[in-house]
């Protein structure tokens, strides 16, 4: 039953990328170029998507489990490190050279689109690359 509400809540998710424009790389384009021929509509996109998102983890700490009756597993850090910025930065910049972030890239491959493995190959090696440093770092 999980997997199946697992399954429907990212086909609900992928739509969502497909109609507002997500997984196409122009749209991400001109949102990005705020001196240029700027789109202002993925604000509407991200905006909706960042009430949605408060109101869900507040009714899930309230809460304290999921809808499944599963225990939350909500992060513990809220301080601003290094780390976390550089991250950021990779994916900013990331996002801003391919014009797609993970999800839409995902969703991208349904449609067998050789950027889109281009990229998820991408993705995968940063993966790769993150663990094998991350495993260096936590042994010295």
């Amino acid at each position: 039953m999980k997997n199946l509400i697992a399954f429907a809540v990212g086909l609900i998710f992928g739509i969502g990328l497909l109609i507002s424009g997500m997984t196409q790389p122009e749209k991400i384009f001109g949102f990005l170029d705020i001196f240029g021929r700027w789109d202002p509509s993925l604000v509407f996109v991200m905006g909706g998507a960042l009430v949605v998102a408060v109101i869900g983890f507040y009714i899930a700490g309230k809460r304290g489990q999921s809808l499944l009756g599963d225990p939350l597993s909500l992060p513990d850090k809220t301080k601003t490190d290094p780390r976390l910025l550089a991250g950021a930065a990779i994916f900013g910049v990331g996002w801003g050279l391919a014009g797609v972030c993970p999800a839409p890239a995902i969703v991208n491959l349904g449609f067998l689109s050789a950027p889109a493995f281009i990229f998820a190959a991408a993705m995968l090696a940063g993966i790769a690359i993150y663990a094998v440093f991350s495993r260096a770092t936590e042994r010295s």
